[in-house]
Formats: C-alpha cells, structure tokens, sequence
C-alpha cells in the first residue's frame, strides 16, 4: 500500500466497535493517518478516549466542534482524506447513506465527501436478510460504495449467520486492495504455494519447510491488481486471502492434478510450491513399526508441474520460483532455461522459508533484477508490477 495515505473510520452504534479498536491499531502500524470520526450512538459502545489513544489524533463526533477553525468539519475531514471507511456500518446508518441524510456529523461528511466510501455491515441476520436491508446495499453498490462484507458465523445475539462484521486483519486487506492500481484487471492467475506432503504411513511423511507465506501473498496482490485469482495450497496453516478461489492439494500429484485440471484459459502461471521431488514409492497402509533393523525407502521421481505447465500449447505466462542453499543465480538461471520460462524469482531457501520478509532476484532475459529485503506481500507486488511490464 502506498505510504502517507489518510483515512476517515466511521464508527456507528453496534456491538461490532470494539473491533474498530484493532483495526485502527493495525491502520497505524501500517502507516495509515487515521482520523475517527464517532456517531452519538457509537460512543455507547466505546469511548472516544480509546480511539484518540490508538489513533493518536482527536475524535470528532458533533456537528458543532469548536475546535475545526472554520466551523465546518464536514469539509474539512472529508478534504484531507483518500477515503472514508465505515466499520461498523449499522443498518440504520445503511438506510441513511442511501436516503441523503445527514443529521449528524458522520452522515453529513459521507454526503459532502469527495472521496471513495468504503462501507463495511454489522447488524444481527434477520436485519442483514430484511429485504429493505438488501434494497439499500444494492442501491449503494449502484452508487459506486465499495462494501466490505459482511461476514457469517456466531453473533452477540447468540444467532448463527450472515450479518457479522468483517475481522480487523480482512479489512485491513481490503483496503488495501482497494488502493491499489487494477494492472491486473480482467486477467485470470493460477499461484500454487505451501509444501507438499508425499506420506510414508498414515502417521509420517516426507514434507519441507515452505510455510506457503510468499504464495499466498502473491495472490493476495495478483487479487488486490484485478485479477481473478485460483489459488492450488499445498499444507499450510495460513487462512487463504479473502476473493481468492483455493484448492488444497496436499500430495505432489494431488497437486500435479488441480492443476492441470484448472489451467486451461488462465493467463498467468506462478508456481511458488515446495513441490517434493521424489515420493514414497509404496505408501504403507498401516503404521510402519519401529525395529532394531534399518529401514529403507525407495522413492519416485514426481512430475514436474511447472515445466509441464510452460510445455503445453496455448502455456500461461509462467513463473518460477528457485529456492537454493547455494550458487543462487547460477542454479536459477539454469533451471529457467532448461524449462524454458520468461521469468525465475530467485532467493536463498535459509533466508525466506517461515520468514515474514523475503529478498529476492527476478531473472529474466534481459539479465538480473534484485529486490532489497522487504515484506513477502511488498515483494509480491513488486513482482506482479515486473510481470505486468513483461506481458
């Protein structure tokens, strides 16, 4: 996301505020200027001083502020801001934004805005299915309003279902994606990630150390550019990016297969998978049991994914990746000839397996393109914006 950017967070009345606290917290963290602006209704459910605290700025909540110099807050707040985010958004307030109200500070700033709106639903789900609701979602997704959710499961009202509003990290996700440049509108890309487990006996398998992080970020920002995004996970404990179709495939030829049975018409391949090479032979059906004796297992090549992949007719765009322990360009370029790809990312395995950050080289035939160490998701982005320039 690009630094400095400036928000305006709505608060309105629902339980679901407490959860403002922590997407403010996550806001700042990641650079964000974050101005709240509260409904008289939200500070029933958490105060002011809590927000000032983690924003680090006043919060406003009525329409005669002696401290906005001009008397106009309205202008003011929305003038400096890239966007005006409400989280909770109530269904009351829902009705408001589609009506034109403006009978309070908050409701007045979204109608005098100059900004995109991004609005995100809490309310219980009888509320949330009411026709009157769904009338006035449609009719502020027809007014251009970004909303953001909401989501299902177990509700303070103790009911189970749709309505709930969105965590604080998947908010922070999609406003994320919502600043950042559609280069990949309209094209559809195939990342696979994570390790494979190729198993012994039901109990023991011959895996790595992937943990899945830079394959899921890179399709979380292939998703945030546009593009229509299938994600083939092999084992990891990561949650897949919201709008991200995911296929888990734990095994090497499970993997082989969700991709080859899902590869026709996309347009971008990213094969960033710790794919085992070899596999177990025979898998036995039972527990191997321990003995005195020495155990031996004879192993089986596996198929190569992403070099079948850049052989068919028609092939993606392909990339891969080349995690080494050693001679890390040579080995790189070596294989992105052999499979004949436009593009390799390149990176020393000790350094971006289970970390947050990676440094990476992209290889391509123009020569070397190295990435200062960086977070995996600020990686990813670099490497899509190097692939959009490629294609």
């Amino acid at each position: 996301m690009q630094k400095n950017k400036a928000l305006v967070l709505g608060i309105t009345g629902g339980i679901a505020a407490y959860k403002a606290a922590e997407l403010v917290r996550l806001l700042v963290k990641n650079n964000i200027d974050v101005q709240v602006v509260m409904t008289e209704a939200a500070c029933q459910f958490i105060t002011p001083v809590t927000m000032q605290a983690l924003s680090g700025k006043p919060v406003y909540a009525g329409m005669w502020d002696a401290s906005i110099p001009n008397g106009m807050p309205h202008i003011e707040l929305s003038r400096v801001a890239d966007a005006i985010v409400i989280a909770p958004a109530s269904a009351d307030f829902i009705a408001k934004l589609v009506h034109g109200r403006a009978d309070d500070l908050l409701s007045t700033l979204c109608l005098a805005r100059d900004c995109p709106l991004l609005v995100a639903p809490a309310m219980n789900k009888q509320m949330w299915e009411n026709p009157a609701t769904q009338r006035n979602i449609a009719q502020l997704q027809a007014d251009g309003i970004t909303i953001l959710g909401p989501d299902s499961g177990e509700q303070a009202c103790g009911e189970i279902g749709l309505g709930r509003m969105l965590e604080a990290e998947d908010l922070l996700s999609l406003i994320e994606a919502h600043f950042q440049p559609k280069l990949l509108l309209g094209k559809k890309v195939m990342v696979t990630a994570g390790a494979t487990l190729e198993m012994i006996d039901p109990v023991r398998a011959i895996t790595n150390l992937s943990s899945g992080k830079m394959g899921y970020a890179i399709a979380q920002a292939a998703q945030e550019m546009g593009a229509e995004v299938t994600l083939v996970s092999g084992a990891s404990a990561l949650k897949p990016p919201l709008g991200v179709r995911t296929i888990s495939a734990t095994s090497a030829d499970a993997m082989y297969q969700a991709v080859m049975g899902n590869i026709v018409n996309q347009d971008i391949f990213i094969g960033v998978a710790a794919v085992a090479d070899y596999s177990p032979t025979k898998k036995h059906e039972q527990k191997i049991k321990k003995s005195e004796s020495s155990l031996t297992l004879e192993l089986s090549k596996t198929k190569d994914i992403l070099a079948d992949v850049a052989s068919l007719p028609n092939a993606p765009f392909c990339v891969g990746f080349a995690a080494e322990s050693e001679n890390l360009l040579e080995y790189a370029e070596a294989k992105r000839q052999a499979k004949k790809l436009p593009l390799i990312v390149a990176n020393l395995a000790a350094d971006a397996m289970g970390s947050d950050e990676n440094s990476v080289t992209l290889l391509d035939k123009n020569g070397a393109h190295p990435l200062e160490r960086a977070p995996k998701i600020e990686i990813a982005r670099l490497l899509l914006q190097h692939i959009v320039s490629m294609l």
